[in-house]
């Protein structure tokens, strides 16, 4: 089942002019809470086209005359309106979104984007982890953002602008199955049909999705057209939507359309191979090699089902792409047919050859190995640990990409747990104070005793990081407990001062 995620920008016109101010060190930008609207014309009259925050708080709204407008607020900031811009702009966000979220992505017009995220979530942690980090990553960019995801363009678009735009979250996450149920206690407005229209059935008494679902078809669509019955089928999933994909400036692409619709995965792996080759061919000339590859099958009644690979460093190995690639055609569902396959290099570097020699030791060459992994759990989870120099346990390490450098540093005079717990997790212990490893320890309910101990190994707080670790000290010990588990504890505080910690103990990490 498809996945959709719809993600609406109400803000989109004033949001993007203030980025403007922000690089454009010159334009006399109004301070940021100063109500901002932007003007244009509806007929002859000038009206309100967009408000930003300050302005909606104000009162404010989106087709308000421009002269009532500027007389509730005063001080009221007045810029034109650039449609243009906004669309060029929206097409751009797209092209961002293609390359670091999904291999289907379109602008919703005009103030939205459209994602197909299906058999894509788990690469980002999940759905919810997705339209999170999504938001948060526009948030910083200063773009006010909701998202909705669920099976259908139609429902996910409504809900993202009449049901997270007013919910306690700006997301919405329907369970596959659930969108026609979802949108029923939707207003007519999120149904993406003319303002008309929707005064029209409002006078009839109909506010309500859910209440024109379940009226006879024929009578409406015999006395308000067929785009409203269109539109009912799309939000309930009885009638398919395709998405046109953004297409992405100056990158490699190659495609093979089909007489006859195709749809047996050896079928699908002979062209994806065929593909491959030529588009490895096309980098060669480029004297690039991809970092990220989308493979599009264009099905005959116009879903794109796509599938994306990712590569550690330029790739240009035409067995191995296509072995990534083929790994995913069992996710792919032809329908009734594929009519033609498009395969984009989303993602391409400069591949710089290297002179090796026969008779220098080559180390072994983990790229395919970190590739395969990458593309099946997700790359966040494939990676290696760095040495930072910080003596606070939690913070000597960082992750790293799988492929970079090994750097040195690692602390060698005391040794150190194979698995540091990411929150150290509180024991109950029977010790003797100040400087005495524990003798009895309970860890999760269960009492052991403590048949050897090793330290204590004395690690001060980072005051200059921090001000409340200006007097922290944590005492560590190596612990073997009767089970022959190797532990490594430690004490907050000194076991003798209060201002240098609680003295409770806390295990932190395991030994082999």
């Amino acid at each position: 089942m498809a996945r959709l995620v719809s993600l609406y920008l109400p803000r989109w016109p004033t949001d993007r002019l203030r980025r403007q101010w922000q690089h454009d060190k010159t334009a006399s930008a109004p301070p940021p809470e100063t109500p901002l609207v932007l003007k244009g014309m509806d007929g002859r009259r000038r009206v309100v086209t967009a408000a930003d925050h300050a302005a909606h708080a104000a009162g404010l709204r989106v087709g308000m005359p421009l002269t009532k407008a500027q007389a509730l607020v005063e001080n009221l900031a007045v810029y034109n309106a650039d449609p243009d811009g906004d669309r060029d702009a929206l097409e751009r966000l797209a092209g961002w979104a293609l390359q670091t979220y999904s291999p289907v992505v379109a602008a919703d017009p005009p103030d939205g984007l459209i994602l197909d995220i299906t058999g894509a979530a788990h690469l980002h942690g999940g759905e919810p982890a997705l339209l999170e980090g999504m938001i948060r990553r526009l948030a910083d960019k200063g773009i006010e953002a909701c998202a909705a995801i669920a099976d259908t363009w139609g429902a996910a678009h409504a809900l993202s602008r009449f049901g997270a735009r007013f919910g306690a979250r700006p997301v919405v996450i329907i369970p596959p199955g659930n969108s026609a149920q979802a949108v029923r206690n939707l207003p007519v407005a999120a149904l993406r049909v003319p303002y008309s229209l929707v005064q029209s059935l409002s006078v009839l008494g109909f506010d309500a999705i859910g209440e024109l679902i379940a009226q006879p078809r024929a009578p409406l669509v015999h006395r308000f057209g067929r785009e409203l019955g269109r539109r009912l089928d799309q939000i309930s999933g009885h009638l398919a939507e395709p998405i046109d994909p953004v297409d992405l400036p100056d990158v490699t692409e190659v495609k093979q359309v089909f007489f006859e619709p195709i749809g047996a995965p050896e079928t699908l792996a002979r062209y994806t191979a065929k593909l491959t080759q030529q588009l490895c061919d096309a980098l060669e000339a480029r004297g690039e090699g991809a970092r990220q590859l989308d493979l599009h099958f264009i099905r005959v009644d116009g879903r794109i089902e796509a599938i994306r690979i990712g590569t550690a460093k330029p790739v240009r190995d035409t067995a191995r792409l296509t072995r990534l690639l083929c790994d995913k055609i069992e996710t792919v569902d032809p329908g009734f047919g594929i009519e033609g396959m498009r395969l984009i290099a989303t993602l391409a570097e400069p591949l710089i050859m290297t002179q090796t020699s026969s008779q220098e030791a080559a180390g072994p060459d983990l790229a395919g190995l970190v590739d395969t992994l990458s593309n099946r759990i997700g790359g966040e989870r494939v990676y290696r640990l760095s040495a930072v120099e910080s003596d606070v346990p939690e913070r000597s390490v960082r992750r790293s990409p799988a492929l970079s450098a090994v750097r040195s540093g690692w602390p060698v005079h005391w040794p150190r747990p194979v698995r540091l717990f990411r929150r150290p997790e509180p024991v109950e212990t029977l010790a003797v104070l100040p400087d005495h490893p524990p003798k009895v320890l309970t860890w999760r309910g269960v009492r052991h005793r403590v048949l050897a101990a090793d330290g204590p190994e004395r690690i001060f707080g980072e005051w200059w990081k921090h001000d409340s670790e200006t007097w922290a000290v944590r005492d560590y010990f190596r612990v073997e407990l009767d089970t022959g588990e190797r532990l490594w504890v430690f004490r907050s505080g000194d076991g003798e001062d209060g201002a240098t910690g609680s003295h409770k103990w806390f295990l932190h990490g395991m030994f082999a």
